[in-house]
């Protein structure tokens, strides 16, 4: 063997850590279930306090136990919902640490958007325009309200992601939507903006409810890719103000 394969000795959390998770995603401990205490645990894998306790607080981090002072750790209970919610801070932490990831979120909501909106136009029902009218007149409403305009807004995408009735598409549709709050917000700042996003939410509306897939996802596209150039104006006007 000509190569050196040190051999890396594992921290002891780690090892309770592993241990845990095995046996939670085993169903040893089913979701809702209560882990056994501190000190059980300490007998069982024969480490120390310290040991069991980063373990539960990596395990809590990572979102498969609550840890609630004086309680025994809980498994939590799998949702969705809290899978996206936990998501969105980590997501709006890093927006703001690393700026450059704005970028490339717009990219994948692009792809992403356009596809739920093919799907919108193959399948939605009379039920689902009418929810997209509605949407789209609250918005209308909102005109010279911006919070209440870019709330109307996040919820006429979401009523696009909802016609899909996959509830994947529709968390994380809306997660997305989270994420981008305020460079959906920066976008009102340029004249005119609140028509030319109502315009282009009517060519949507008109497109699904033809379902003409191809009209949609061209209304998408376009409407996505026009944020992006008028938010890209934002920012050259910013460094000119600098």
């Amino acid at each position: 063997m000509s190569e050196s394969e040190p051999i890396v000795r594992r921290k002891l959390a780690d090892e309770v850590k592993d241990r845990l998770r095995a046996m939670i995603r085993g169903g040893e401990i089913q979701p809702g279930d209560r882990l056994p205490s501190e000190r059980d645990l300490m007998t069982r894998f024969g480490v120390g306090r310290p040991a069991i306790r980063e373990a539960l607080q990596s395990l809590g981090s990572s979102g498969l136990i609550e840890i609630n002072h004086g309680e025994r750790a809980r498994v939590i209970v799998p949702n969705t919902r809290d899978m996206f919610s936990r998501l969105g801070e980590t997501m709006s932490h890093l927006l703001q640490t690393s700026p450059a990831i704005l970028e490339d979120l717009k990219e994948a909501r692009i792809l992403f958007e356009v596809g739920m909106t093919r799907i919108a136009a193959q399948t939605a029902k009379p039920t689902d325009i009418e929810n997209l009218e509605s949407a789209l007149d609250r918005q209308r409403r909102a005109m010279h309200d911006v919070p209440e305009f870019v709330r109307c807004d996040m919820a006429f995408h979401a009523a696009i992601a909802a016609i899909s009735g996959n509830r994947v598409i529709t968390l994380l549709s809306e997660a997305m939507l989270d994420w981008l709050f305020e460079f959906r917000r920066e976008l009102l700042r340029l004249p005119g903006s609140e028509l030319i996003t109502l315009a282009e939410h009517e060519r949507l509306v008109s497109a699904i409810s033809a379902h003409d897939e191809e009209a949609a996802e061209r209304a998408m596209t376009e409407h996505l890719n026009r944020s992006s150039e008028r938010y890209r104006i934002l920012e050259a006007a910013a460094l000119k103000s600098t």
